[in-house]
């Protein structure tokens, strides 16, 4: 099955490198292409694609924003967030997430890593570079308090919690699984129960709500 993707970046020569990088993958397929946020959005809505490529920093509408809008428009069934940056926008990065990103990379990024990047975020099971996500989340977590916003945390069983702990310390189902005993087929319920009751996109976001609840402290 293709996966359809936009690319969203302001200059022009990125945006065409991107695309036809992406186009050599018989799997993969840009369907759409925006010069800033808000382009990003209406492209969006009018192609449905699977994967949106984000730059952060855009005329008009910056792809924080854009993120935030595509997310809310179109809940869990719409397009993951692949946000595109370098290290010195992390804190945008760490925001971007918390508007409902999927996952980051370096815009460095060896070609063949972006484009299994968007083969993971596309399948929406796996947090992309988890390790480096958990550690950037975990950074931005440290400068401030938990969340006052109510995460229901209390839905949740114990053996649950324990999934979204290991999960918040950027363990695969398989490591889930060994280090609670569980089976593989086990591991991915619990995780899927989690994602439901807490209302999150994928496991990068349950990873975010993990810290920003205080169910996990940055160490």
């Amino acid at each position: 099955m293709t996966i359809r993707v936009v690319i969203a970046d302001d200059q022009a020569l990125v945006r065409a490198g991107f695309s036809v990088l992406v186009n050599s993958d018989p799997d993969l397929m840009v369907v759409g292409e925006a010069s800033n946020g808000a382009e990003a959005v209406t492209v969006v809505a009018h192609t449905h694609p699977d994967v949106v490529l984000m730059d952060v920093r855009m005329p008009t509408l910056d792809g924080i924003s854009a993120t935030r809008l595509i997310t809310q428009d179109t809940g869990d069934r719409g397009p993951r967030v692949l946000i595109l940056t370098t290290f010195d926008l992390d804190e945008y990065v760490f925001d971007a997430l918390r508007a409902g990103a999927s996952g980051f990379l370096l815009k460095d990024t060896p070609p063949e890593n972006l484009l299994d990047a968007i083969r993971v975020i596309a399948a929406g099971d796996a947090l992309l570079a988890p390790r480096v996500t958990r550690r950037l989340i975990a950074a931005f977590a440290q400068r401030q308090a938990p969340s006052t916003t109510a995460v229901p945390l209390d839905s949740l069983t114990a053996r649950e919690r324990d999934v979204l702990i290991a999960l918040a310390h950027g363990s695969s189902n398989a490591e889930i699984g060994d280090e609670l005993h569980m089976s593989l087929a086990t591991v991915k319920t619990h995780v899927s129960r989690v994602l439901s009751k807490l209302n999150a996109r994928d496991r990068t976001q349950l990873v975010v709500l993990a810290y920003q609840s205080g169910l996990v402290a940055p160490t």
